[in-house]
């Protein structure tokens, strides 16, 4: 676990998300600041009983909004799936970093479809440009500091954000059980 309790650390991402001067506004779409309480607290259980479940235990993280997270609707960036039903279960993706005891802070800003042109979003290191394509939102999360890792399909708006993005392949780790981001390829962004 990073330093500091999980608790703290996501009290400063909700924070982030809730300053309306940060990028945490434009870029975190849906808050779950009620789960990520109870996923923080376990994980500081956990880790006070020298129990934790591994690297991620504790880590604050974002989800791209194309993998479904259960109980909440997936739109993809689209006012098309404006009123998508919710999620009936967690995306492959999403269901593992929750075993490894991620606490899932919310879903971040993509395009439309992840095709269009960027979004609200602004690059934190100069707030006239663009973080990039589609994981725009994911990548100004991480760069400004509201979450540790965001989970993103590519990895072009965290290069274009100056930070780590290592890309894993789709048989690694499934994407979806056939959601919106069906059968691509996986990586996770992290300052």
């Amino acid at each position: 676990m990073e330093g500091g309790s999980a608790r703290d650390r996501l009290e400063q991402a909700l924070a982030r998300i809730a300053d309306p001067d940060g990028e945490g506004a434009r870029t975190v779409l849906t808050v779950y600041a009620d789960a990520a309480r109870e996923a923080a607290d376990a994980a500081d259980e956990r880790a006070r009983e020298g129990r934790a479940l591994g690297p991620l235990d504790g880590a604050i993280v974002s989800i791209k909004d194309l993998f479904d997270v259960a109980g909440e609707p997936t739109r993809a960036g689209s006012l098309v799936l404006a009123d998508a039903a919710p999620a009936l279960a967690d995306a492959p993706v999403v269901r593992r970093l929750r075993e490894a005891g991620a606490v899932i802070v919310g879903k971040t800003v993509t395009t439309e479809f992840a095709m269009a042109v960027p979004g609200p979003t602004h690059n934190p290191w100069d707030l006239a440009r663009t973080p990039g394509g589609s994981s725009s939102g994911s990548a100004a999360a991480v760069c400004s500091g509201v979450t540790r890792y965001g989970w993103v399909p590519d990895v072009r708006a965290a290069a274009s954000s100056s930070i780590f993005g290592p890309r894993a392949a789709s048989t690694r780790v499934g994407s979806t059980d056939g959601g919106a981001a069906k059968n691509s390829p996986l990586s996770i962004a992290s300052r």
